[in-house]
């Protein structure tokens, strides 16, 4: 299985350190280091850690129209940027449901660059190929970018350090010259701290990933990653995202643009919107125990309301969260509380706001 997994441009310096990999997205992806998880999750909310992403897709349409041509496909308002900032948006389908969710960075009216998730680049590109209008050109740059994420209160400090750009409005972007390399660097993180991404050639990446090592950046795997977004209520495709689950059920509704004539998905998101049949929920555990994805959501009676569909234990609140899809039938709100059922056991836990801990991201 491992054989046939794909592996990034920085493998070998991972495995010299003793990192643990797993699968994801079809990638062979290093899940934690010896420090462990709850170290790694402890840097980034305290100190500053280092992420290797390159297994997340690059997408770049280009072209006259290339900007108009992707804000009529999806969900939020290139208009509501301009060149030189990044943006949170989706693609869905016609019924509402969620190909996936990416990062858009306008470069210009003809140059739009995306970063989808890794299992789904092959198919927003297809869909985006499918829908090109003649002048326009879609191309699958999976493997000619890297992407690190140095995240943590002291990531500007690293960075400044050495003599990356820092001073950067939230999910602004720049592309720097840096020891010869060429590096954009954009403030965005999927940790809810203050933080930047760097986008380098796939081949420079280990250059990069060395310089910020030696300037004390923590290695971090996916378990931290996904402890920190659980912290933040931020979704994950394939958990609070996928194409059964819509924008709206997700919570994501601010990342589209209602008022746009067209994008793939509107009329069915329109109608949901009215009325949905659950939304998501902050979930924290009242009693011990860690909540798991795929777990029954009980109500007072004993009957099930929904369904986690992320569960770990906060390294932060030392106590176990999740996030979970309840149906609003069932009149749930904040500081209501549910029952979650662990295997047969109860599991006591409160519906609370988003985010479980306080969100730095544009501090």
């Amino acid at each position: 299985m491992t054989e046939q997994l794909l592996r990034g441009p920085l493998h070998d310096l991972h495995a010299s350190l003793d990192a643990t990999f797993a699968p994801f997205g079809g990638w062979e992806m290093p899940i934690q280091y010896k420090t462990g998880v709850v170290a790694e999750h402890t840097a980034v909310r305290e100190n500053v850690g280092i992420f290797d992403v390159s297994h997340l897709g690059k997408v770049r349409v280009t072209g006259p129209g290339a900007a108009d041509f992707v804000n009529r496909c999806l969900t939020n308002d290139l208009n509501r940027i301009a060149p030189g900032k990044a943006q949170y948006t989706l693609c869905c389908t016609e019924t509402g449901g969620t190909v996936d969710d990416i990062i858009v960075y306008l470069v210009g009216p003809q140059d739009v660059f995306l970063v989808p998730n890794a299992a789904n680049t092959a198919e927003v590109a297809r869909r985006l190929i499918e829908a090109a209008p003649e002048g326009i050109s879609v191309t699958d740059e999976h493997r000619q970018h890297a992407v690190l994420a140095v995240q943590g209160p002291r990531s500007a400090e690293l960075l400044d350090g050495l003599g990356l750009p820092t001073e950067l409005e939230y999910m602004a972007y720049r592309d720097a010259e840096w020891r010869g390399l060429k590096v954009r660097v954009c403030r965005t993180g999927y940790t809810g701290e203050h933080g930047y991404e760097l986008i380098p050639a796939w081949g420079d990446a280990p250059v990069v990933w060395e310089a910020l090592r030696e300037a004390g950046g923590v290695p971090c795997g996916l378990g931290a990653r996904d402890t920190l977004r659980t912290e933040m209520g931020y979704p994950l495709h394939g958990h609070e995202l996928s194409l059964e689950i819509s924008p709206v059920q997700a919570g994501s509704t601010w990342a589209v643009g209602w008022k746009k004539d067209e994008f793939w998905g509107r009329e069915a998101l329109i109608a949901e919107r009215k009325e949905p049949a659950r939304r998501l929920r902050c979930l924290r555990a009242l009693d011990r125990g860690v909540p798991r994805p795929e777990m029954p959501v009980l109500d007072a009676d004993g009957k099930q309301i929904g369904v986690t569909t992320s569960g770990t234990f906060s390294p932060t609140l030392k106590t176990g969260i999740a996030l979970a899809l309840i149906d609003t039938s069932a009149g749930i709100d904040v500081g209501a509380e549910v029952t979650l059922d662990v295997r047969g056991r109860k599991l006591r836990c409160e519906v609370v706001k988003a985010p479980f801990v306080q969100t730095n991201v544009k501090n």
